[in-house]
């Protein structure tokens, strides 16, 4: 049913005219009806969430630049998306650090459009690049390897992200795009990429990682409604879609290979190697 400003000849059950300009006028309605504005993280408890993080992190690399790098990163990451949420209308949006897992952006509204969606999923990853550059600068200053590791670290932690697979930022650039050909193409396209990063979660040894999206999966596989409020991607947009998706990619492998490069005595087949073999899919 529409609603249409047509007007139309009064009919015999419509009020008249005197009756409406009598009645008293409809109250508003009670603000407290609305969702309570998020308060964000309790300031301790996220110190305390960034410290077992860190230390996590730490504990498992044998590296305080890696855990610096990623608790650097993770925020820059984390702020993108609260700046293009703010910006779309979608905030105030908040910061959450989860202890041994990582960080979650929270807008206090949803978007008004899947465009809008992609927008803030891809805003994280494209922001976050920038965690690199003091690390880059610390290894023009000091020459030491472990800056540009740091560096490295960045980029993969954005470049994972933009995997098409829930909860991951990739799922929500990607999904509008494929439910437009079908929405059974976007769950099985989703389930199929996230099965398959879980495997590689517990063949390379990130138990933590696989298991963290291994429960996502089953959420997704629960929930009966997979498409978000708002308006659905339109033809132009999903062609905009698929194309920052691809920048936002080719940015994020551009920003490791630079961090490689140097490591690998400026051979990019040498870079290629140490990142493969990073990701466990090397020889």
């Amino acid at each position: 049913m529409t609603e249409s400003n047509t007007p139309r000849r009064p009919g015999p059950w419509d009020p008249r005219p005197e009756d409406v300009a009598a009645a008293p006028a409809p109250p508003e309605p009670a603000r407290a009806a609305e969702s309570p504005l998020d308060k964000g993280q309790n300031p301790v408890w996220a110190a305390v969430s960034t410290l077992l993080l860190g230390g996590f992190i730490w504990w498992i690399s044998g590296s305080w630049v890696i855990a610096v790098a990623l608790i650097w990163g993770l925020l820059v990451h984390e702020y993108g998306h609260v700046l293009a949420m703010n910006r779309l209308g979608m905030g105030p949006a908040r910061i959450y650090i989860i202890p041994f897992l990582g960080g979650l952006a929270k807008s206090q509204r949803l978007p008004q459009s899947e465009w809008h969606g992609v927008l803030v999923s891809l805003a994280g990853p494209a922001f976050g690049l920038l965690a690199a550059i003091p690390f880059f600068a610390g290894f023009v200053a000091t020459g030491q390897a472990a800056w540009l590791l740091g560096a490295a670290v960045i980029a993969a932690v954005n470049l994972i992200n933009l995997a098409p697979a829930p909860p991951l930022d990739g799922s929500k650039a990607l999904g509008p795009v494929l439910a437009r050909i079908h929405p059974r193409v976007e769950q099985l396209a989703m389930l199929a990429v996230g099965a398959l990063i879980v495997w590689w979660g517990v063949v390379t040894g990130r138990w933590i990682l696989a298991a963290f999206l291994a429960i996502a999966l089953i959420g997704h596989l629960k929930r009966g409604a997979w498409r978000p409020d708002g308006r659905p991607l339109s033809g132009r947009e999903s062609a905009f879609s698929v194309g920052l998706f691809v920048i936002t990619t080719a940015a994020c492998v551009g920003v490791g290979l630079a961090a490689l490069m140097p490591l690998g005595g400026g051979s990019l087949p040498v870079a290629l190697d140490i990142a493969g073999r990073y990701l466990g899919i090397g020889r």
